[in-house]
């Protein structure tokens, strides 16, 4: 990573640009002043294009070629634009095509949060060898014992493997991975038969141990060591959630709820109160304030107010963070059970309530709680198969329709919305949970979650701002699944052709 200290007059300015370690290019920028974060900017410094290239294509393209826009949760796309098809066409999937979509996108949950926590964000506090990929590092304050550390270290070679399962398990149902084909309108087109039920089965199994015996207690063992983190990066304290994992046939029952959680209340979401705002970023501001049924991707790269290639979506014209504190905390809040029992156990153990979520480690204990809850929940789904039934509805597109998609990826709230004009896509836009996350400021003046979160962090050396990055990676940014960009000015190195 490149890092840049700059003095003011009484301030320190850090400027981190790429911060690595994350899924895309982030650029982070604060202003520290008696030894904590006073000012925040986050920045995403791509444009992605997509909703531009959908346009005039048969919407059917949709679930393949927005699968593109993240290669960590190509899954959470298909299912979003798979969703999002489903509304505009008038189909709904049988039972099997449900539970089967819910299992393809369950194995990439696993795999995406066992990436992070091991791959990403636990060599923020696990000390690895000197030697790559552990370095280059920032020198943190690494507090783990010994034999603590040690087995961090060999679990980040275990969880390559685990990986590697997550991902077959996927393709089982899902034909390949990264980049799925099995999802469509009104289902998903392979089939439920007993070896794949079977070959699913003892994959998942071992997953669900390596959650409970090494992931959960390695989440732990890291907050039972550095508890300050419970207070460093609370954030706006406002959640959103889409649901996710469908639990009938009427998109109502999600294993994890659909709501929203603003100013201490929890409220149903209505997906109407969603705005994106693009003051502070490099879009065109005639598109600032609309929800994304109507909204347009318009960049505008030389826009002298502009900080970032993210848009700055908003609830209820409020800052809101997406992902699975958002999740857990909303679920727990609307009395899901097993996410209640799963939470009040660990809040039990550091004698905390449920404002300890707002933090660094009360985000990395959502992502490990939801992970074995997800995985507990996919072997329910498995026996709930019927082999040999069908696993889509038949469909058409209409000449004109509108259409809507809601899910969760792994980072968080992902939604799609499309118009259809003569049986082609005429409008299609896509809210991922980094641009809720590393949103810029709003035309409010807003601060983005990120920015927000990393206001009073502390930096003892700013040569070595080490927190500021826990806070960072703690929100599992993906600058990959928000913003892409080609420079058509220049000789490329390759062409690429989308059949």
């Amino acid at each position: 990573m490149a890092e840049m200290s700059v003095k003011t007059k009484e301030k320190k300015k850090i400027i981190i640009d790429p911060l690595t370690r994350i899924e895309g290019h982030l650029k982070i920028e604060v202003e520290v002043e008696n030894g904590v974060v006073v000012d925040a900017h986050s920045t995403g410094t791509m444009f992605r294009g997509f909703e531009i290239i959908l346009q005039g294509r048969d919407p059917r393209d949709a679930q393949h070629l927005t699968q593109r826009i993240c290669g960590v949760c190509p899954a959470s796309h298909a299912m979003a634009a798979s969703k999002n098809l489903d509304n505009a066409l008038g189909v709904t999937p049988p039972i099997n095509g449900r539970i089967m979509r819910n299992l393809v996108l369950g194995a990439n949950y696993l795999q995406s949060h066992i990436l992070h926590f091991y791959h990403l964000a636990a060599l923020d506090f696990v000390k690895g060898p000197d030697a790559a990929p552990f370095i280059p590092r920032y020198e943190g304050d690494y507090r783990l014992p010994e034999k603590v550390n040690a087995a961090c270290v060999d679990h980040y070679l275990k969880a390559l493997d685990i990986r590697k399962k997550c991902h077959e398990m996927l393709a089982i149902f899902g034909g390949k991975m990264p980049c799925h084909i099995s999802f469509c309108p009104g289902g998903i087109t392979e089939s439920a038969d007993s070896d794949k039920i079977t070959n699913f089965m003892w994959r998942l199994k071992e997953i669900q141990a390596f959650i409970n015996d090494v992931y959960i207690p390695d989440v732990i063992a890291v907050a039972e060591t550095y508890p300050d983190y419970f207070s460093i990066g609370v954030g706006c304290k406002n959640l959103v959630s889409f649901g996710v994992f469908d639990l009938d046939q009427k998109d109502d029952k999600k294993l994890l709820h659909r709501g929203v959680y603003t100013d201490g209340k929890a409220a149903s979401l209505d997906p109407d109160k969603i705005t994106e705002y693009v003051k502070n970023s490099w879009f065109e501001d005639s598109t600032d304030g609309l929800n994304p049924k109507f909204g347009e991707t318009k960049p505008a790269p030389r826009k002298k107010a502009g900080y970032s290639f993210l848009k700055s979506p908003r609830y209820d014209k409020k800052v809101h963070e997406a992902g699975p504190l958002s999740r857990m905390a909303v679920s727990y809040l609307t009395g899901e059970s097993t996410v209640k029992k799963l939470v009040d156990g660990v809040l039990s153990h550091f004698k905390a309530n449920i404002t300890a979520l707002f933090s660094v480690l009360g985000r990395h204990a959502a992502r490990a709680l939801e992970c074995k809850f997800v995985a507990d929940s996919m072997v329910d789904w498995l026996t709930q198969l019927k082999p040999e039934e069908p696993t889509c509805v038949p469909s058409s597109v209409p000449n004109r329709s509108t259409g809507i998609g809601l899910t969760e990826a792994p980072r968080g709230a992902l939604g799609h919305w499309v118009s259809i004009e003569n049986q082609k896509v005429a409008r299609y836009q896509v809210i991922t949970p980094t641009n809720w996350n590393a949103s810029p400021r709003d035309s409010m003046g807003q601060m983005g979650p990120i920015e927000q979160a990393l206001l009073g962090a502390p930096v003892k050396d700013p040569e070595n701002p080490f927190s500021v990055i826990r806070v960072v990676r703690s929100f599992d940014p993906c600058l990959a699944c928000s913003v892409h960009v080609m420079n058509t000015k220049k000789k490329l190195l390759a062409k690429y052709r989308v059949a």
